[in-house]
């Protein structure tokens, strides 16, 4: 398989902290890559390290193969845009003039490709409109457009839904999935809104304390999310003494409440129960979400 970055043990320490403890991590090319953390999991310093921003106290990476210490990297980062944090865009300055400024900053020697660029995220009839007066989702596409300019073939998003309303969700989920299936462009998004991320992404990559916890595919991870039914019952105490008996995989969620995993007769499961003077309440189908996986492979806390 071809990939676009891998990192090896890679650390950042910043005095006595560890933002980053001896993570490796593997981007395949074409991949929509989802990063997952919590709030100072290492996401943003990860970022920052392969854009050139701040270089790692040990370990390293490569992108497009080329090692982070070889001289040809500069070369290789050419080949990405990011837009890390908060969008860079001249507030004063028309979505245009914010590209053409990209472009002199990159040298480039014509704005060709600069009409695409804005119809690609939607941005092409704002004319004379200064960003200072887009809505925020339009603010994002601008900063999505300005780390286009050049053609990258590795994108680089943090939290690209930050803060955004459902309709400026929806359209940067929707860019970010046109960009990847016709650009044919791997992207790295990092993000804690799990739910909108299990829409997008082919791959995750979990992070805590600041080392990769858990690589796995979507369809991997869509095994491993199994579906269960949630038994809502009279006594859990009866209810595992019959699941026990039945040889059956559950999770006891509260003392009226169990996940159960794997298809069972329900005639003789609640006549089973009915002899323990157990009562089934509820049943109800459901599938463990990607938020509820990740929870239970950090161990908890709140995802950001």
């Amino acid at each position: 398989m071809d990939y676009v970055l891998r990192t090896n043990a890679l650390c950042k320490r910043y005095k006595d902290y560890k933002a980053l403890n001896g993570l490796s991590m593997n981007v395949p090319k074409g991949a929509i890559y989802g990063f997952v953390g919590k709030n100072g999991a290492g996401k943003t310093t990860l970022i920052r390290l392969i854009c050139g921003l701040q270089e790692p106290t040990s370990g390293g990476y490569t992108l497009y193969g080329t090692k982070n210490t070889d001289k040809e990297i500069l070369k290789a980062r050419r080949r990405m845009g990011a837009v890390v944090e908060t969008p860079s865009i001249y507030l004063d300055m028309t979505a245009e003039d914010n590209l053409k400024q990209q472009y002199r900053i990159l040298g480039l020697p014509s704005f060709d490709g600069l009409t695409d660029i804005l119809k690609l995220v939607g941005l092409d009839n704002t004319g004379k409109k200064k960003a200072k007066n887009f809505s925020l989702g339009m603010r994002q596409r601008l900063g999505i457009a300005i780390a286009l300019v050049g053609a990258p073939d590795f994108l680089v998003l943090d939290e690209p839904v930050n803060g955004l309303d459902p309709q400026g969700i929806i359209e940067i989920r929707e860019l970010i999935l046109k960009l990847n299936r016709e650009q044919q462009i791997t992207v790295l998004i990092s993000s804690h809104i799990l739910d909108e991320l299990s829409k997008l992404a082919t791959n995750y990559g979990f992070i805590d304390n600041g080392h990769i916890v858990k690589e796995i595919s979507a369809e991997e991870l869509e095994a491993a999310c199994r579906k269960c039914v949630r038994l809502e019952v009279s006594d859990t105490k009866a209810l595992v003494r019959v699941l026990d008996r039945m040889q059956i995989d559950y999770k006891i969620i509260t003392d009226k409440t169990a996940d159960m995993y794997a298809k069972v007769n329900i005639s003789h499961l609640t006549a089973a129960l009915s002899k323990e003077n157990c009562e089934v309440i509820s049943m109800q189908e459901r599938d463990e979400s990607l938020e509820s996986y990740y929870v239970s492979l950090v161990g908890g806390g709140r995802n950001a």
